[in-house]
């Protein structure tokens, strides 16, 4: 019986699905674990071989933790909203619903050709209605929450407006924008609601505000920092520009401390935390203000430094704020109008990364030194950015790089830190030198006595105060597109309102197009259903806007990650629920993921943002844990070998790779199915591809053109990707699934070789034989396994794996298993090992790796239930234990043959039988020997 790998995968297949195998149930009598993979966003391109590789790998640790008894729950779903769909939409007019199913379907059938353990009756889609209701739900909760400091936590609105009728806000600590000013109660009760509203969208944590923005007008969106690449959009390579926008923002700034303090509880990889600590970015120092000389005005900085601000010798803000245009004077506005608006084309990542230009621009403008009281000009430089900590620095040329590079290129005076003595002169007779290091200047101890001496003095003086800031800022919630979550918002009076709970969810309208409006509007501005009747509780048609009881509704959607980071929770509910985003009782049972695999780009985006919300669930009693994510693996990547053709520079001329040395050519990737495993080009496939290369000519080499190879991302647009439907047709999703975790660690990157994969599927067949009969030319005959016990080396084989296994997969060492699993069945096969005592808990061994020839051979072995159900092999050390030593026995100090005796014969014993055998008696030849030497253990020697 041979092994058809495509007729026993179907098969099993089809038995996991139709007897919910997988399915996980709430409050069961076994321990949980929580098996979880980042949330997949559905592209039209479908899988290539790298997505499944952190799948796999959560799968066999899934099946292993189901094997030790655990009721495991290892869901899956799709983040279904998101731009791609949507620029598809743009270009077809298809509606993204369909667009998004039609990849789902896709995504499904490869998800399953490759057997994965997953429990897809509580299967998630963030563009589901029903899911995306208590994402509006949970942004309403935030609306209506205030972060209060004195209990470090967030808190219901209503008590902050308790403590504002009651006693104003002079002793509420509070998180709040910068510029809330103190009112007492009287002021606050006296207030209009208008006025009232305003005031605590300032507290809020989230909240209407005026942001700069990375606005992209080709896609008509903003777009988040890590979608925009080289200064233009990932999608598209469409310019982007810095806009300033009234937008919906998070204060996850309030959970700053709390989500670096929550670090050191999670078993992350340190990597991944350090990068959440960067991000964050806590410093301690001091907040200084300098007033602006004839305003006004005063600038507020942040430094770490106050100890040097006898070094100042400038000012340098952000272009962008509006500080700017006030204080510019009218000598220096058309320089600082340019300068802005070049600026304005450069994205906030080009800015932060360049440090090698020097550009800026003089406002014209003084402010004043508060302790020299001496002018210090104010500069702009697109080096300080608005959103970070207060958009302006005071600049120390002798005491930092930046600084210093900015003086000499401008000739600005540089200063002693100590004293404010002017040192231009040798500064800038040193054009190459640097600046002082704080080692020249101050040791550790001294910068610890200088730093709350100089807030002490800032504090006398009333110019500042000492304060911990973060780097981490706000994050902007709006996005200007149609494939998204509706947000549950109305305005009055061009207040935000929220629509209560009990109407979400709040659908999507249909629109004529998914452009932004002629006005600039976002695309929601096209629908002509998109108003709020609060009298019927509905969306009704536009044109019944009176502002009495009907008003518009918001037109922006939320971005991605709204319904990323909350969705861990969903699944763990069996079924969508209308009173609850998840029971109580299922969250206390599931309480958080307890092993989370995914990719490490994530870190300061998904990942931030969900552990922020989860904290914010806890803080209102809505979920009972701080942390969603107790373990986290990040996968390595899978990187394709790109093929590669090259055409002489100017002419439609290919010449192979070993030729090209001293041509000028233009290498052009190859599509990888077009080139054979010796690296030859299917000429002809190549010119029909594309017609630009109809006409092409090939200069041959013996016949051939071989084409050039490199290791890079395997993507789409290198024509590198390799499909794992092929794989499986070919050689099996199993042979596929213990290839991937074959290539090498999964936190390492590693290249993809289809030439590999025979290997690991041949050893899928010896695996297959141990179970069949075998003739002498070496066919298979039919299953048949023994009853008798096996042997002692067979059950030595046995538990070495079972050791060796375990061990790999607690360890997530699955390349070193699949290894361990070769070895095995080549030492069970020299063995001829039939025995079931070995083969039957061989099987559950394998698979969690390769479960449906597993499966199979469960059932073949006379089980009627899945082998999902098997417990998995206790390691048993007595098997390894040697019982007997193979004797080196020699004559004279030469050994002449070797003889396996018991570990526990005397010296007596182990003499007699070595004596009674036949080549001792040929090497004596009827002599006794002067001298036996008897070493338990370790050898016999007869002397004489």
């Amino acid at each position: 019986m041979n092994y058809d790998f495509n007729a026993i995968e179907e098969k099993w297949q089809e038995y996991w699905s139709d007897h919910g195998t997988f399915q996980a149930k709430n409050n069961s009598d076994k321990p949980k674990y929580y098996v979880l993979d980042m949330f997949p966003y559905p592209s039209g391109a479908g899988l290539h071989v790298g997505h499944p590789l952190g799948y796999i790998a959560s799968d066999i640790y899934a099946r292993y933790k189901r094997h030790q008894g655990f009721n495991v729950l290892h869901p899956q779903g799709y983040d279904s909203f998101g731009l791609p769909a949507e620029q598809y939409a743009i270009q077809t007019g298809q509606h993204p619903a369909i667009t998004t199913e039609t990849n789902i379907a896709r995504y499904r059938e490869q998800l399953d050709k490759i057997g994965f353990s997953f429990d897809w009756s509580r299967e998630v889609r963030t563009s589901n209605p029903e899911y995306y209701k208590w994402t509006q739900w949970i942004f309403i909760q935030l609306f209506e929450s205030w972060y209060n400091n004195d209990t470090n936590q967030a808190e219901h609105i209503d008590t902050l407006i308790a403590k504002f009728e009651a006693e104003g806000n002079a002793s509420v600590n509070a998180v709040c924008d910068e510029d809330v000013e103190t009112f007492t109660a009287e002021e606050w009760n006296s207030a209009s609601a208008k006025a009232k509203q305003e005031l605590l969208l300032k507290y809020r944590l989230t909240y209407l505000a005026e942001t700069e923005v990375n606005w992209c007008p080709a896609l008509g969106t903003v777009l988040a920092n890590d979608e925009i690449v080289n200064g233009v959009s990932e999608r598209g390579g469409h310019p982007v520009v810095r806009k300033k926008m009234t937008q919906w923002s998070m204060r996850i700034s309030a959970y700053a401390q709390r989500l670096l303090d929550g670090l050191q509880y999670i078993d992350w990889p340190q990597p991944l935390k350090d990068s959440q600590t960067n991000w964050i970015g806590r410093s301690k120092g001091a907040s200084v203000q300098f007033k602006i000389k004839d305003s006004e005005e005063t600038i507020s900085v942040f430094t770490t430094r106050p100890d040097t601000i006898f070094g100042v010798t400038f000012m340098t803000l952000a272009p962008e704020l509006d500080l700017v245009k006030e204080i510019t004077t009218p000598e220096q506005k058309a320089e600082v109008d340019a300068y802005i608006e070049a600026t304005a084309k450069r994205s906030e990542r080009e800015r932060m990364a360049d440090v090698k230009t020097i550009s800026g621009a003089f406002t014209g403008a003084y402010a004043e030194h508060p302790f020299t009281k001496e002018p210090i000009p104010i500069w702009i430089g697109d080096y300080v950015l608005a959103g970070y900590g207060t958009g302006a620095v005071m600049a120390v040329p002798c005491g930092d790089q930046r600084d210093w590079d900015f003086a000499t290129h401008f000739n600005i005076p540089i200063k002693n830190i100590f004293d404010g003595v002017d040192i231009s002169e040798q500064a800038y007779a040193e054009k190459d030198a640097t600046p002082l290091k704080d080692s020249d200047f101050l040791n550790g101890l001294a910068y610890k006595q200088a730093l709350p001496k100089a807030i002490e003095a800032l504090e006398k003086l009333g110019a500042g105060k000492g304060k911990v800031n973060y780097r981490l800022r706000d994050a902007v919630f709006s996005r200007q597109r149609y494939w998204g979550e509706p947000f549950p918002v109305y305005y009055v009076d061009g207040m935000p309102q929220m629509i209560d709970a009990a109407h979400l969810p709040i659908h999507l309208p249909e629109v004529e197009k998914y452009l932004p409006t002629e006005e600039g509007e976002p695309p929601l501005g096209r629908a002509d259903v998109w108003a709020w009747d609060i009298q019927a509780n509905a969306v009704v048609s536009n044109d019944k806007i009176d502002h009495e009881t009907v008003f518009p509704l918001e037109l922006n959607t939320m971005p991605g990650w709204a319904g990323s980071s909350w969705y861990f929770f969903r699944y763990m509910e069996k079924a969508l629920r209308d009173e609850a985003f998840a029971s109580e009782e299922a969250m206390e049972y599931w309480q958080n993921v307890d092993l989370y695999i995914g990719g490490s780009e994530h870190a300061t985006g998904h990942l931030l943002y969900s552990r922020f919300w989860v904290k914010f669930l806890k803080d209102r009693g809505f979920a009972p844990v701080e942390e969603p994510f107790k373990k986290l693996i990040n996968q390595g990547m899978i990187l394709g070998t790109s093929a590669f053709v090259y055409r002489i520079e100017g002419e439609n001329k290919f010449i192979s790779a070993q030729s090209k040395k001293d041509l000028s050519v233009q290498p052009i990737h190859a599509p990888v199915e077009f080139v054979n495993a010796s690296d030859e080009l299917d000429v002809e496939a190549f010119k029909n591809w594309r017609p630009e290369f109809k006409d092409a000519e090939f200069v041959l080499e013996n016949g051939v053109y071989k084409v050039g190879r490199e290791v890079e991302k395997m993507s789409k647009s290198k024509y590198n990707v390799v499909n794992p439907d092929d794989i499986c047709e070919e050689y099996g999703a199993d042979t596929l699934r213990m290839y991937e975790m074959f290539l090498g660690p999964l936190e390492q990157a590693k290249p993809w070789n289809t030439a590999g994969i025979t290997g690991v599927h041949n050893f899928l067949k010896k695996l297959w034989k141990l179970y069949h009969q075998v003739d002498k030319a070496g066919n298979l005959g039919d299953f048949e396994v023994s009853d008798v016990p096996a042997s002692k080396e067979a059950m030595k084989t046995l538990h070495k794996t079972i050791k060796k296994v375990q061990e790999d997969i607690e360890n997530f060492s699955f390349n070193t298993s699949v290894s361990t699993f070769m070895i095995a069945v080549n030492e069970l096969a020299a063995a001829k090992c039939n025995n079931r005592e070995v083969l039957e808990p061989l099987a559950v061994l394998i698979s969690p790796y390769a479960p449906h020839i597993a499966e199979e051979l469960w059932s073949l072995l006379g089980h009627d239930e899945s082998i999902a159900t098997a417990s998995f092999p206790d390691f048993d050390e007595k098997h390894l234990v040697e019982s007997s030593k193979e004797y080196p026995i020699s004559f004279n100090g030469k050994m002449r043959f070797t003889m396996e005796l018991p570990l526990d014969l005397s010296k007596e014993e182990i003499e007699k039988a070595v004596r009674a055998h036949e080549k001792t008696q040929e090497y004596l030849g009827g002599r006794e020997p002067k001298k036996v030497i008897v070493v338990p253990g370790k050898i016999v020697n007869f002397v004489g």
